[in-house]
């Protein structure tokens, strides 16, 4: 096999919030990818509005940067090495967008927080790059928190990657055992873009000023790519982007062969086929911008343009001697959501050119399975809604929220597990939950998790006045956890969670102990009325927003349902009254985000999702029909 030493390709793995957009920013920085006088924000690649929103990274996203220090020269190439950096998400949710980033290099950069150590992110994207026979780096990170750990957070990885080798070795993949031993550790502080090979003591930086040890261990430990000289071209598709000028992009890793513009190649299609098409540009990444070439060999990643269709997975081939390249392996979906059109009373009457049909729906959602690999659509009894399965509610909510800013209006239902018959029995999907909080908590945390038919697995404390706990839950306890726990702990608990496989069937759990407030009939909210029944619970609506029947306006002090006229106007008498006294005592409504109206939402409602509002209402609006419904729905569950 030929090598190419002039690339390496190599991913920034992490759980979430530990750094990796950060240490890449430092990355592009150190490699003169911008000028002097540039400002450079935070997270440059964090460019999605919702990921700067949320300081998440949901996209896997690839830069390019040329290394032109010493050791390029040591390694016989004077003209410097050009490293692909794949940055991938964090959140186990986005899950997808790890598999697409891990199957474009040859290794991995582990990055871990020096103080949370390794967490359930961590393991995933791990034995996704175990699993894959990547070479690992691992790199602390935030060496210079107050409460670092550096010493037990190595130890704490390096056992980690040890088990899950044994694991992966027991399934038959064949690694080497003896390399994860030697295992090369990095010490950084990404925000400062400082990293050294000797460990700091904890809470101070690193004793080096730049992330040249960063490189070097990335251009030693990490392979550079090789390809077998002679060989028909395979380029793998990993991703989708789209140019105002050229049409769809297909980001494609070049295995063997070469990529040149204006010939015509073979498109290996995801049901087999092949398609010729002519390849009309290539465009290579430098830096942050793509740069258009001529041609493009073995190792490069490269966005390509001829497909207006292309999908990822697909192989780019030689047409008169195809050998395309296995297709990408995404786990199964967890948690799957109605999307429905909005079918409330005043749809449609909140602002001009909403998107509200069932066809406009459905292309949307069909464009969303063309770019992200980790959903599912699938018809119900209905034709104008669409069962979505994801990895979890925060990827679905955020498609969601997309949808909304893209000017759709819809109704979405609340988070269901996607189920499965094992041996006739009913199993659900199992995740093991993580949870931070500090110690005067940790019976809350226990009773709530209880409460949702988790099992404790572990307990440990750090001797920082925090707990990390560890439990077995079904993924429904989990379905609007965050909320509940951020309310039990004042804020301060952090959880997160990896899939556990499928269990049999856990039982009822009930994760809202409060009832509705629903509107009895159309019209506008009263402040009149309102301060009437602000003693009977909590409004979602504002004095003077439209309401209608069936629509949830707040939540009540007790379980069940509870009809109310939010609409009552005060009888006119010949008495002189001030109006303003009455807002003057209204208690201002609880404002819900979409993630967490989807969380509130009972079996029975849904969250209807317009580009200017977000409410919950009842599935079935009209009361008495409601009614009706409940009475059969208790009937059964008296008679099963």
């Amino acid at each position: 096999m030929a090598v190419r030493g002039d690339i390496r390709n190599v991913a920034i793995v992490a759980h979430v919030d530990h750094g990796k957009t950060t240490l890449v920013n430092a990355m592009l920085k150190q490699s003169h990818v911008f000028s002097e006088r540039e400002e450079v924000p935070d997270r440059v690649l964090d460019s999605n509005a919702l990921e700067r929103e949320k300081g998440i990274t949901i996209l896997a996203k690839n830069t390019a940067v040329k290394y032109t220090g010493p050791l390029a020269a040591e390694l016989n190439e004077p003209e410097g090495i050009t490293i692909n950096v794949v940055d991938t998400p964090g959140h186990a949710d986005f899950g997808g967008e790890v598999e697409r980033g891990i199957s474009m290099v040859d290794g991995v950069v582990l990055l871990v927080d020096a103080s949370e150590g390794p967490l359930p992110q961590t393991r995933f994207v791990l034995r996704k790059a175990l699993e894959a026979k990547l070479p690992v780096i691992l790199a602390i990170n935030k060496t210079d928190r107050p409460d670092a750990r550096i010493s037990e957070v190595v130890s704490e990885s390096t056992d980690l990657l040890l088990g899950l080798a044994q694991d992966v070795s027991e399934e038959g993949i064949d690694l080497d055992l003896d390399s994860l031993l030697d295992l090369p550790v990095i010490y950084c502080a990404a925000k400062a873009g400082y990293a050294s090979t000797k460990q700091p003591a904890d809470g101070e930086v690193p004793d080096n000023e730049d992330l040249e040890p960063l490189f070097d261990a990335i251009l030693k430990n990490i392979p550079a790519p090789e390809y077998e000289e002679g060989a028909p071209v395979q380029a793998h598709v990993t991703n989708i982007d789209a140019s105002d000028y050229l049409g769809r992009l297909g980001l494609v890793r070049i295995y063997n062969g070469k990529l040149e513009k204006g010939k015509t190649y073979g498109l290996s299609r995801v049901g087999g086929s092949i398609e010729n098409f002519k390849l009309t540009e290539i465009l290579r990444t430098v830096g942050l911008d793509r740069t258009p070439v001529d041609e493009a060999g073995p190792g490069d990643i490269v966005a390509i343009a001829g497909v207006s269709d292309i999908m990822i997975g697909e192989t780019i081939v030689d047409p008169n001697d195809p050998k395309p390249l296995p297709l990408i392996h995404v786990d199964d979906p967890a948690i799957s959501m109605t999307f429905a059109t909005n079918d409330s009373p005043i749809a449609g009457t909140e602002g001009k050119d909403h998107k509200l049909t069932a066809r406009m729906l459905k292309d949307r959602l069909d464009h969303e399975l063309i770019g992200n690999v980790s959903i599912h659509v699938v018809d119900t009894d209905r034709p104008d809604a669409w069962e979505v399965q994801g990895r979890g509610e925060l990827a679905l909510a955020v498609l969601a929220e997309e949808m909304r800013r893209e000017g759709y209006e819809l109704t979405v239902g609340r988070p269901q597990v996607v189920t499965k018959d094992i041996d006739g029995k009913l199993n659900e999907p199992m995740e093991n939950t993580t949870i931070d909080v500090p110690e005067e908590y940790m019976g809350t945390i226990t009773q709530l998790m209880a409460d949702r038919k988790g099992r404790m697995d572990s307990m440990s404390n750090h001797g920082s006045g925090w707990v990390r706990l560890q439990f077995t839950v079904p993924s429904r306890g989990l379905i609007g956890f965050r909320t509940a726990l951020l309310s039990a702990t004042r804020g301060t608990g952090i959880a997160s969670s990896l899939s556990a496989g499928y269990a049999p069937w856990a039982g009822e759990i009930t994760t809202r102990q409060n009832g509705s407030m629903v509107s009895d009939r159309s019209g506008k909210a009263s402040p009149y009325a309102m301060q009437k029944l602000q003693a009977r619970g909590n409004f979602f609506v504002k004095p003077q927003s439209p309401v209608y029947e069936g629509q949830i306006v707040g939540i009540a002090n007790k379980p069940g349902d509870l009809d109310i006229n939010v609409t009552l106007e005060k009888h006119m008498t010949n008495m002189r009254s001030a109006t303003a006294d009455v807002l003057e005592t209204l208690t201002p409504p609880i404002d819900m985000s979409l993630e967490e109206s989807l969380d509130f939402a009972n079996e029975d409602e849904c969250v209807e999702v317009t580009p200017e509002s977000i409410r919950v209402r009842k599935i079935i609006l009209d009361r008495d029909q409601w009614y009706k419904w409940n009475a059969r729905q208790r009937r059964q569950n008296k008679n099963s």
